[in-house]
């Protein structure tokens, strides 16, 4: 339940960067909600490099699992490390 709150509010923070992308937040907001977004997807991208051996523990594709990593970070990671890998 809690990693679903957490999830939706990354997607919160993208919709909310590319609607000030757009022009729809006022100016004041604009800045601080990009360079929240751009620092979240810095942030899992560098995750993302960190696990890249346990994200072919996903069911899916690896292409899927390495963007949810870069969506939701350890969020989508941190689960897998409880798996067994598939290719075992």
């Amino acid at each position: 339940m809690l990693t679903n709150i957490l999830k939706l509010s990354c997607l919160l923070i993208y919709v909310l960067a590319l609607a000030a992308l757009a022009g729809l937040l006022p100016p004041a907001y604009t800045g601080a909600c990009i360079n929240l977004a751009g620092l979240l997807l810095i942030i899992h991208a560098l995750e993302a490099v960190a696990v890249f051996k346990h994200l072919g523990k996903y069911r899916g594709p690896l292409w899927m699992s390495l963007l949810l990593t870069i969506l939701f970070g350890l969020l989508h990671w941190q689960p897998l490390l409880k798996l067994k890998s598939v290719k075992e």
